[in-house]
């Protein structure tokens, strides 16, 4: 089995030192250091505790030695794309989104041309309680109406149980919902070229 850890913390751009924190009850940047270079055994207490902190299955921190994986071979940046000292495993976006939270994450498929949305975009959606709207401001939502039906767009107004959406799509005038049940907040965009 190899150990993901390393891969995992760095695609959440997490030091050695934060992950440490981040682990109940907190740990020190050495002990994380040394299972992800394996130096000391990855345990299932281990795995369940850096699984929490990073907000991933534990299973998702070890794979088979057999399984082959997409790497991460190069970067991009200032318009200059550069090979990596040494390539990394990818991680598909589920292996993100899943862990303690992974009950909470939906997908909304996108089947017209809206706003900067195309035909087969994914979105990713966290889903958080209503009550929290306020740390949704200004990110794209999905907000559930009575009837089961939706509304998505740009959160952009909260009051006490009210909810104020802007549609993504131009011309729209805002939605007010009244206590929805929960909001699933935008996170990830997956896009096939």
């Amino acid at each position: 089995m190899i150990n993901r850890i390393r891969e995992i913390r760095r695609a959440k751009s997490l030091t050695l030192a934060d992950l440490a924190a981040a682990c109940e009850p907190p740990t020190t940047a050495q002990t994380i250091g040394r299972l992800e270079t394996g130096t000391r055994t990855l345990s299932t207490k281990w795995m369940d505790r850096i699984g929490a902190a990073l907000g991933v299955d534990p299973e998702t921190l070890v794979r088979s030695e057999a399984q082959d994986r997409p790497r991460v071979i190069a970067e991009l940046s200032h318009g200059e794309a550069a090979a990596l000292p040494a390539p990394r495993e990818a991680l598909f976006p589920h292996e993100l989104a899943q862990g303690s939270n992974s009950a909470l994450m939906m997908v909304m498929e996108v089947t017209a041309a809206i706003s900067e949305y195309r035909p087969g975009d994914l979105i990713w959606l966290r889903r958080i309680e209503a009550s929290d709207a306020g740390r949704a401001i200004n990110r794209d939502c999905l907000v559930p109406r009575a009837g089961g039906r939706f509304v998505f767009g740009r959160l952009i107004d909260t009051n006490g149980s009210l909810v104020g959406v802007l549609p993504v799509q131009s011309g729209q005038k805002q939605q007010v919902i009244d206590s929805p049940p929960w909001i699933g907040v935008t996170e990830m965009l997956v896009r096939r070229l």
